[in-house]
Parts: structure tokens; sequence; C-alpha cells
């Protein structure tokens, strides 16, 4: 993994970063569903949530979701709160952005005095990246198996692989 770039700016959104937010948003190769962002801008208003992103001289490059109600039953139950839609721009990767979004999260999570935090990572190749730094970064699974839109999958059942099917994974904040 390469060093961070001291440049880089981790900061929550605001109406200030909000034009550079979207404009991120489009520059991603995967369709972006607007009116979900939309309803998570609402949800970090009103403190369900945090929108974190990451800049590099004023150039939105890449984003999570601290979300304090994840809606994973397991996380819900113990009072887990998740770390969502974690993306950087392919250009940009390899740099410590996302290393740099994670550890936001974890500091986030650890003044509230949460123990631990969870993540979830899709189960196909271009997950790949992701899945390998996760495990770096000191999560495992969870041990419920994989799940599909964060309901468990019961053995014999079939889902597509897509984005919906994943592996939800717990670090311990220390």
């Amino acid at each position: 993994m390469s060093m961070q770039d001291p440049s880089l700016i981790i900061e929550e959104f605001n109406n200030d970063n909000s034009s550079q937010f979207w404009d991120a948003l489009d520059s991603f190769s995967f369709h972006i569903d607007r009116d979900y962002y939309e309803r998570c801008i609402e949800r970090h208003k009103n403190g369900e949530l945090v929108i974190i992103t990451a800049s590099l001289e004023s150039i939105n490059i890449g984003y999570c979701i601290l979300n304090w109600q994840p809606k994973y039953a397991y996380f819900k139950k113990c009072s887990i709160p998740e770390i969502q839609d974690l993306n950087v721009l392919s250009k940009y990767r390899r740099r410590g952005v996302g290393c740099a979004l994670i550890e936001y999260c974890e500091s986030m999570a650890r003044v509230k005095n949460y123990k631990e935090m969870g993540i979830a990572v899709g189960m196909d190749s271009s997950f790949g990246a992701a899945q390998r730094l996760y495990v770096r970064m000191g999560y495992i699974p969870d041990g419920a198996g994989l799940c599909y839109d964060r309901k468990q999958v019961a053995i014999g059942e079939f889902k597509p692989i897509d984005e919906n099917l994943s592996l939800m994974m717990v670090k311990e904040l220390i």
C-alpha cells in the first residue's frame, strides 16, 4: 500500500463541499442513484449517518458513509455502526485514501464510545481490492456467512452475485 498523500483532506460532507461531492459521484464508472444520495444527505443532516469525503486539491476523489443505524440485524442488535459505500476514484487508489476514510470513521466511532465497527464487502472480483484492504485493516467476518441486501443467505438459497451479495465484517475498536 502506498503512503497517504499529505495534501489529502478527509472531512464531513457540508454545503460548502456539496458540489464537489456531486461532481465526484458523476465521475464514478458505476450507476449513481441520485435519489439514494439525496436521502443520505437528509439522513446526514438528521444525524442518522455521516457522509465523509476525501479530496485532493479541492477535487473530491472519494467518500464513504458512516451509518449509526445500519439495517443489518446483527449490527443493529449489537449497536455496531457500519461503514458503507466506500468508494475512491480508480486513478487515486493505492494512495491511502480508503485507509484514511476508514480510520476517520473509526475515530468518530471511538469518540462516541463504540467498541466495534462494521463493514460489508461485495463477493465478486470487482471488490477484490476492498476485500484485501479490510482484512489488512483488521476486519474479520462476523461469522454469519453471506448476506444479500443485509439479510443472511440460508443454506440452499440462490442469490445473484451482484453488489448486494456481501460478507459482513467487524473490527474491535481498541
